[in-house]
């Protein structure tokens, strides 16, 4: 299992195994020797059984890191459910946030850093509003960095629909 340390609104670690999984699946970015977990990666990891995080040296539990992770991020919830979906289906997930997004979806088979994502996936609530500019403006971005627009509609329970949202000229 992989101790991580939370320090302010980073979650890292040094550990060999850390590495290993980085390796291997793609979990966590590489920076000045450590690996550096996003939020969803490091929930995903402790309720997998994989991930310690401590917290002034103190092991948080799954509901005590979302109750940190909720006061930065008021979707995490919703994200959480959209990346663990994606995830077992074979997809690598990485942040978005310089693209207005939530995260970078890659095909199955394709690591980080080997080509580039397919698509910018935006993760709503079922009964959330998205305004037409909103809209407009994430289709705009996915399009000008040769990515799709993935829409995540997360339902009452939990179940995930998926909608691609491409250009097309008449």
């Amino acid at each position: 299992m992989i101790t991580a340390h939370l320090s302010g609104t980073k979650i890292s670690s040094n550990e060999k195994d850390a590495f290993s999984l980085y390796d291997k699946s793609s979990f966590g970015e590489k920076e000045s020797g450590k690996i550096i977990y996003s939020g969803i990666e490091s929930l995903y990891l402790v309720e997998q059984g994989k991930m310690q995080v401590l917290s002034n040296k103190k092991p948080l539990d799954f509901e005590q890191l979302l109750k940190k992770l909720r006061k930065h991020d008021k979707k995490v919830d919703i994200k959480l459910v959209a990346f663990k979906d994606l995830r077992k289906k074979g997809y690598i997930l990485k942040t978005a946030l310089k693209f207005g997004a939530d995260f970078r979806v890659y095909d199955k088979g394709i690591k980080p850093g080997q080509d580039h994502a397919l698509w910018l996936l935006q993760v709503f609530k079922e009964n959330s509003q998205l305004l037409w500019p909103d809209f407009a403006a994430k289709a705009r971005v996915a399009h000008s960095t040769n990515k799709k627009l993935l829409l995540a509609i997360v339902d009452e329970e939990s179940d995930v629909s998926y909608y691609q949202v491409s250009w097309s000229r008449p």
